[in-house]
């Protein structure tokens, strides 16, 4: 049986559409060839990985322009009719959306020499100000050059698109293999018929099944170019171009198509519209006081501030882990009945440990975003998932500043909530992640269990300890989440026998493990550990806001750095872990994110987001407060349910304002890309 002709039409017009797309990005690579002799000796290597993943972008993008049409042309193949007008139009409408995909490609090219970033929603900045965009557009002379580029591949493309046309589409649809001929046969009309009538003859039935099989094969191969991966947890995003260290490489594989609807889709999203407490001016204000920034004219960044240490820096390693939905409620030390956490309970006492540690959001990304680069949760915006990823001045940045080797462990796809490019946007020299480990050890969709990838990291670890420096790792477990998987080819055997809680035991044993690997290890004795959760887990909530989906262990543990042992009942923030961390390790740096050292200052409330409500406590009260406005204060020492709001006014609106402070500010360093290690001085 032939291949249906409306199918090879719209075959052979997405090879030339990937064409005209790479010949695009060809014309981009050859504009920031001076950034491209910076690279690295495996530079050519590079540039072919971001071509490959240019083309992978790029079929994605010619799978959305072309779902329409074939489509169309599918349902019109079941029915004999006159075709000619049917073929012109969706020839015309082809080349008129391939049109405008290429003039966001040529748009992409100055913008990019500009910002240094694809083409993104930003250039709806410019709808108040056409005139002057477009005058200084003329006034460049290189943008006629792109112009006339531009012209000359529309003009190709149309012209090869109806030239196959004519050459597929116009053409009678072959009729062979062991369905005969219809009798009598309607003549064929000048425009083609695809298809004789369905009807009163032998061997139909094999026609019409083969039209519809391979009609939904290539439809089904269409969906899996536009979703761009065959992973179930995630599509192709603007994290999965994010290959290597090197800006440019991973810039040079995304179309500019796909980044500019990607990122106005995200706009567009209710979550992702822009915060609004106060004016930013305020906000400012109050942060300032409320964070004790000096007077001082020394950085562009408002916040700012300088970390001076006394004596010489530590050159201690750093291995901090992220444990999934550890919530102080299931560890013994704080009342859990059920003996889960004998390991965590006892590093606890074996460390410093804060106990009033609260994190910043209930999502694995908030913990991550909110730990790593020490910024608050911006209530329903996804801080990480974001097509232009800012830089910050976080724990990897500052110590790779500082000649830290830097690397980041998970066990699932590294796209998954765009870990995978944001922490290699953010100071990470590599992140390991699903495709690096054996792949008999991907148990689920989230890959490996927790204690596969502390045994990987191990190897990894001692590779960087022979460098010669100091490494910083950190770790984002995963095996506290459904589905739950709890391996038994390993000596573990839990107590308990309901598997959420069985789970529970087998973290806490991981964490053992782990620790017991590390201890054969050189550098051990000279490495600082940090355990925290990326968020607990709503267990027996009292409030709109549940608690225990916030209050989880905040453990430092290096018995031969640290003097002493010590149980701190300060509040403690997930953004203050990297100015503690730095605090330890006796090391200066300049403070551009929200977070502080721990060992020497105090916060008056902690505060964090639950996506379209906010919480701020004190040592006696919880105020709520949702995107309605609507506000709630409760004693919640011993879980008082009474909205005692017009008891405290004071004290709730100065919880109010210390946390909307604090969130606006944030925003505002994000939009104003103040939010990295350059803004912290001149």
């Amino acid at each position: 049986m032939p291949i249906p002709k409306h199918i090879r039409f719209i075959f052979f017009t997405y090879l030339w559409g990937i064409l005209f797309f790479s010949l695009f990005r060809i014309v981009l690579f050859a504009t920031q060839w001076s950034s491209y002799l910076q690279l690295p000796d495996e530079r050519l290597s590079l540039i072919a990985r971001a071509f490959f993943m240019g083309w992978r972008f790029d079929t994605a993008i010619s799978g959305y322009l072309l779902a329409l049409p074939l489509l169309v042309l599918t349902v019109a193949a079941l029915f004999p009719f006159q075709k000619r007008f049917l073929y012109n139009s969706i020839t015309w409408f082809i080349g008129i959306i391939y049109s405008l995909a290429f003039v966001m490609c040529v748009a992409d090219i100055p913008h990019y020499d500009h910002f240094y970033s694809r083409l993104n929603s930003m250039i709806f900045q410019w709808l108040h100000a056409l005139d002057f965009g477009f005058s200084m557009i003329a006034e460049e002379p290189v943008h006629y050059l792109y112009f006339g580029i531009f012209v000359l591949i529309c003009w190709l493309f149309f012209k090869v698109i109806f030239r196959l046309k004519k050459r597929i589409l116009d053409q009678p649809e072959e009729i062979s293999g062991k369905s005969a001929p219809l009798s009598p046969p309607l003549p064929p009309s000048k425009g083609g018929v695809l298809y004789p009538p369905l009807e009163g003859a032998k061997g139909v039935d094999i026609k019409l099944w083969w039209l519809l099989l391979s009609s939904l094969i290539f439809m089904g191969l269409t969906f899996l170019g536009i979703r761009g991966r065959i992973d179930e947890k995630s599509p192709i995003r603007v994290g999965t171009a994010a290959f290597s260290n090197h800006a440019l490489p991973n810039h040079l594989g995304l179309n500019p198509v796909f980044t500019l609807m990607k990122s106005t889709l995200n706009d567009l999203k209710p979550e992702n519209q822009t915060i609004r407490f106060m004016e930013d001016e305020e906000a400012i204000r109050l942060c300032r006081e409320y964070l004790h920034v000096p007077d001082s004219t020394d950085f562009v960044s408002p916040i700012a501030r300088r970390f001076e240490a006394k004596g010489e820096a530590l050159d201690a390693n750093v291995v901090l882990v992220l444990l999934e939905s550890m919530s102080t409620a299931k560890m013994g030390r704080y009342g859990n009945p059920y003996g889960l956490t004998p390991n965590l309970d006892s590093l606890a006492e074996q460390g410093i440990s804060f106990d009033r540690f609260y994190t910043a959001g209930i999502h694995t990304h908030n913990g991550l975003h909110s730990t790593l680069c020490s910024y608050p949760a911006l209530m329903k915006k996804h801080s990480m998932s974001v097509v232009n990823i800012p830089q910050y001045a976080g724990i990897a940045n500052v110590l790779k500043s500082q000649e830290y080797s830097t690397v980041h462990f998970m066990t699932h796809d590294a796209q998954f909530d765009n870990a995978g490019g944001f922490l290699s946007t953010n100071g990470y020299e590599r992140v390991v992640s699903e495709d690096d480990y054996p792949q008999a050890q991907v148990k689920s969709t989230l890959g490996v269990p927790d204690h596969i990838m502390y045994e990987f990291s191990i190897d990894v670890l001692n590779e960087l300890h022979e460098s010669g420096q100091p490494f910083f790792a950190s770790y984002m477990t995963t095996s506290d989440h459904i589905p739950y998987v709890i391996p038994d080819d390993i000596p573990f055997t839990p107590k308990q026998a309901s598997k959420d809680l069985a789970i529970v035991e087998y973290v806490d044993w991981s964490v053992q493990h782990f620790l017991e690997l590390c201890r054969q290890e050189d550098w051990f004795e000279n490495t600082l550990f940090v355990f925290l959760a990326d968020h607990g887990r709503a267990i027996e909530p009292t409030y709109d806001i549940a608690l225990n989906y916030h209050h989880s262990p905040l453990i430092f543990y290096a018995p031969r750095l640290l003097d002493k042992a010590e149980i701190r009942q300060d509040f403690a923030l997930q953004m203050d872990v990297f100015p503690t961390i730095m605090a330890m390790l006796n090391r200066s740096f300049i403070n551009n994110t929200f977070g502080i050292n721990l060992l020497e200052e105090q916060r008056p409330f902690a505060y964090f987001s639950a996506d379209d409500k906010y919480g701020c406590l004190n040592d006696a009260y919880f105020l709520i407060v949702n995107n309605e406005g609507d506000r709630s204060l409760y004693a919640y020492q011993n879980k008082d349910t009474r909205n005692c709001i017009t008891e405290q006014p004071e004290l709730s609106r100065e919880m109010q304002r210390y946390t909307e402070a604090m969130i606006q500010t944030a925003q505002w360093m994000v939009l104003e890309g103040m939010t990295g290690e350059e803004a912290s001085d001149f």
